[in-house]
């Protein structure tokens, strides 16, 4: 089968396609026949040679992506799965089965939804990752209704399911963005848009006394701490040395650390197929372009997921 990996570390053109045996399931997992697999930024930092910790004694080529849509391929009987079905996962790519860019991926049950009517088959790849960690992030704050949440980088993939989610919670909503922003961020329920130009200080203007709690997607660090109330709460999405003040909690959202990943996902997944949360996509290209997926992403500015799409049947 073929596979995007990364066989050497550095630029984004050292990432190549290469074959690779199709991988057969064990105990408690399935396999999927991929239909697209998301860019991450995780897969930069696993080019980039930023994540040996997580590899282990994990024998290369490494194949990166954590999120993959699909047609069920080969399934236990007792998974409720049966072959054609269409799903969505998703994929730990720090394990000996590798990551979500390959023609098939095996991953366990419990990594795994169907995907709902409605959702369409190819742009449901870009919600497992980015969606189940913005559950995560909310999970860690557990706002009541009403209360208030920043939400850096809401434009872009996590910040913009953050975003929706907690809306659809009751909670109300303040991000930045530019003027050519306004519209996408009110469709993701943002309430209180602030100028991008303005800083952290903006988020202190719309809201004097602080933000009950901020979500970090756009990894500011902890300058984003000056748009929180004292005692209030922040949750940071990349890995990085705690700071705080005033009394603010600090969490840290690690989707690979999130256990009940097969309920969150099938609420989440219920909710994108009733058009609460919206994946939203940028590009969709062919394995041997993954390169350019790497270097947009590095660019920044995405207004959508980058889908590498290994069907070849139109759908």
């Amino acid at each position: 089968m073929r596979a995007v990996a990364v066989t050497r570390y550095g630029a984004p053109e050292v990432l190549d396609v290469v074959e690779l045996p199709v991988p057969t399931p064990g105990p408690g997992c399935l396999r999927i026949k991929t239909y697209a697999a998301a860019v991450n930024p995780a897969d930069v930092m696993l080019r980039l040679g930023q994540l040996d910790p997580y590899l282990g004694a994990l024998e290369g080529p490494y194949v990166p992506g954590m999120e993959v849509s699909g047609l069920v391929d080969e399934a236990p009987a007792e998974s409720g799965f049966t072959r054609g079905d269409p799903v969505m996962a998703f994929v730990d790519p720090f394990t000996p089965h590798g990551g979500a860019q390959a023609e098939y991926v095996v991953v366990p049950l419990a990594h795994v939804v169907a995907v709902p009517d409605g959702l369409d088959l190819v742009a449901a790849a870009g919600l497992p990752m980015n969606a189940l960690t913005a559950h995560q992030c909310l999970a860690l704050l557990d706002l009541p209704a009403g209360a208030t949440l920043a939400v850096t980088g809401a434009t872009g993939a996590l910040g913009g399911f953050t975003a929706q989610l907690a809306h659809h919670r009751g909670l109300t909503v303040i991000a930045a963005g530019d003027d050519a922003d306004h519209d996408l961020l009110r469709a993701l329920g943002v309430d209180v848009v602030v100028p991008r130009s303005g800083g952290i200080e903006a988020y202190r203007r719309a809201v004097p006394g602080g933000v009950d709690a901020l979500v970090d997607a756009a990894v500011l660090g902890g300058a984003a701490l000056g748009a929180v109330r004292d005692g209030g709460q922040m949750v940071r999405c990349r890995p990085a040395e705690p700071a705080t003040e005033r009394d603010i909690t600090v969490h840290t959202a690690s989707v690979l650390e999130y256990g009940p990943r097969r309920e969150a996902l099938g609420e989440l997944a219920a909710l994108a197929g009733a058009g609460h949360l919206t994946p939203r996509t940028a590009a969709v290209l062919d394995p041997a372009d993954a390169w350019r997926a790497h270097r947009d992403l590095e660019k920044g500015g995405l207004r959508g997921r980058q889908l590498i799409t290994f069907t070849t049947d139109g759908k």
